[in-house]
């Protein structure tokens, strides 16, 4: 029996988890395998329950399962608290330091049946779209780095966020790379601003160190504005990139935006112990409660989690495809509705997904 906490969090989290769970348990039946589900408060829905973003009793329901399932946390009804307070700051941080978290998998990939949704010319997609695997750091640099904070000086206040790498903290995040490489094109680009930064002159090294026990991988390395320009310019360049924490999460948002819609997009965070399974988009409270979320982002978290937690990759691929053949066949939820195929609500998309799921 595989133990999952279920932390639905804040504005369309909810939704989007109860579609997930829907596919899941298709899968289950399907491929004969149990899931027992513990759900939990974050976020904002735990503030104003117990006053704490990420209670003890949240902990103590992660602390017993195998994974973690995140919906979403934060929304302007929170934002007047202070900083370390507030929803994202207050719980998914924590969480990940909590359980050293410290590979984030973001894959961004369009569909051949969402070229038309991507802000990039089919000329540039080469017909076809992409699929790029970004794998960032996320218990280490600028966010986490010591000292930190905002200080009062005689000529008035200071920020300081410092940016720090171990080599340690590099090398098992390359190694987290270049092993997803190998199972895919075996191409790897990683990302520094080495012409300026210590710490990454640090990263380049420990990263061509890593290298070389992955000869058949190809290593390129590039400077984050270059790969910030690359991105738009040719994206089909690359596969997997790897990045630290700062770098990674700007890059893997811009290359969500390319997909045409970040309600297409799932993130896996993983240590060595436990994951954690989340969309990439956030809580969206402009559109809870209206039923027109896209749980696709959710449900592919959920297949992540099948494939990396639970190792059930034939029940990942069969959620994988199904998602693919519901968009071939012109289901589209609005985030993605041009005005042509059949527009679906939430719940609406979760069953086409679950049926195609079950057989």
């Amino acid at each position: 029996m595989f133990k999952v906490a279920v932390l639905p969090g804040d504005g369309i989290g909810p939704e989007v988890i109860a579609e997930a769970i829907k596919v899941l348990n298709a899968a289950a039946e399907r491929f004969g395998f149990t899931i027992e589900y513990k759900e939990a408060l974050v976020g904002g829905a735990a503030i104003d329950a117990v006053g704490k973003a990420l209670p003890q009793e949240t902990l103590d329901v992660c602390n017993e399962a195998h994974a973690i399932l995140f919906g979403a946390v934060g929304g302007p009804k929170w934002e007047s608290l202070p900083p370390e307070e507030q929803p994202e700051r207050g719980a998914l941080l924590p969480l990940r330091k909590e359980y050293n978290l410290y590979a984030n998998l973001r894959p961004a990939i369009i569909f051949p049946a969402l070229l038309d949704s991507s802000p990039l010319k089919n000329s540039v997609l080469g017909g076809k779209g992409f699929d790029i695997l970004v794998v960032r750091e996320l218990t280490g640099g600028i966010y986490f780095g010591q000292p930190k904070g905002i200080y009062q000086e005689e000529d008035g206040r200071k920020g300081v966020d410092t940016m720090i790498y171990h080599e340690w903290e590099i090398a098992r995040i390359a190694r987290k790379a270049f092993e997803a490489a190998m199972v895919r094109n075996k191409r790897l680009t990683s990302i520094d601003k080495a012409n300026v930064l210590n710490s990454m002159v640090l990263w380049r090294e420990v990263v061509s160190e890593v290298a070389k026990e992955f000869p058949e991988v190809e290593l390129n390395h590039l400077l984050v504005d270059n790969a910030a320009m690359q991105l738009i310019r040719d994206p089909l360049q690359f596969d997997v990139i790897l990045a630290g924490n700062m770098f990674g999460d700007i890059l893997s948002d811009e290359a969500a935006m390319l997909t045409g819609s970040i309600g297409m997009l799932p993130s896996a965070s993983l240590g060595d112990f436990k994951g954690l399974y989340e969309p990439v988009h956030g809580s969206a409270p402009d559109i809870a409660g209206e039923g027109v979320a896209n749980p696709l982002a959710t449900i592919l978290s959920a297949a992540m989690m099948l494939r990396y937690s639970f190792r059930q990759g034939d029940a990942a691929k069969c959620i994988e495809k199904a998602v693919e053949d519901i968009l071939n066949e012109g289901y589209r939820t609005a985030d993605l509705y041009r005005g042509e195929g059949t527009k679906v609500n939430t719940s609406e998309m979760g069953d086409l997904v679950a049926e195609r799921v079950r057989g």
